[in-house]
């Protein structure tokens, strides 16, 4: 019997800047992006030993991310790779159809994907477990009063990811 070894997948990074603050991304062999994650974030990703830092794979998401960010995107076309349960998978397919300046509540979310009322909670965790911030847009849910909550990037940023989609008003 010869022995068998599994080779640890390929994680490509790079960093970005942008107006909400440095950018980490990270895609896979094939190029899918696989996370998007800005500092504290909670949950978000750092930099691994054994990943291979090449800006290459990331160029139409950079231009893409300078482009939302000048006001002139609405919509992401790049290809994404988030892995997590089936449930979690359902929840942030959901948010890929909120559009851009609109907002959304959990409670919508759980409907949408077919969860029962006393989901929402967990429909709350699987959004904030989503992996690839501002590209899989959960910085558009918001409570059902219409408070601002929860945001695992920080409600600063949500705050101004909203403003810039026009979906919130400027606080002065």
């Amino acid at each position: 019997m010869t022995p068998t070894t599994t080779a640890t997948p390929v994680t490509y990074w790079t960093e970005t800047d942008s107006p909400v603050g440095p950018l980490l991304l990270t895609a896979g062999a094939d190029g899918a992006l696989t996370s998007l994650s800005v500092p504290g974030q909670k949950g978000g990703r750092t930099v691994q030993d054994g990943w291979r830092h090449d800006a290459g794979p990331f160029r139409a998401a950079e231009e893409q991310l300078a482009a939302y960010f000048a006001g002139e995107l609405t919509d992401f076309r790049l290809p994404l790779r988030a892995e997590g349960t089936p449930f979690r998978e359902r929840v942030w397919a959901a948010l890929d159809d909120v559009p851009y300046g609109a907002t959304t509540t959990y409670g919508e979310i759980a409907a949408r994907i077919g969860a029962s009322r006393p989901a929402v909670r967990a429909v709350g965790g699987a959004i904030g477990a989503n992996p690839l911030l501002i590209l899989r847009p959960c910085h558009r849910v918001i409570g059902a009063g219409g408070a601002l909550t929860g945001y695992a990037g920080g409600l600063d940023r949500k705050t101004r990811l909203l403003t810039l989609e026009g979906a919130l008003r400027e606080r002065h």
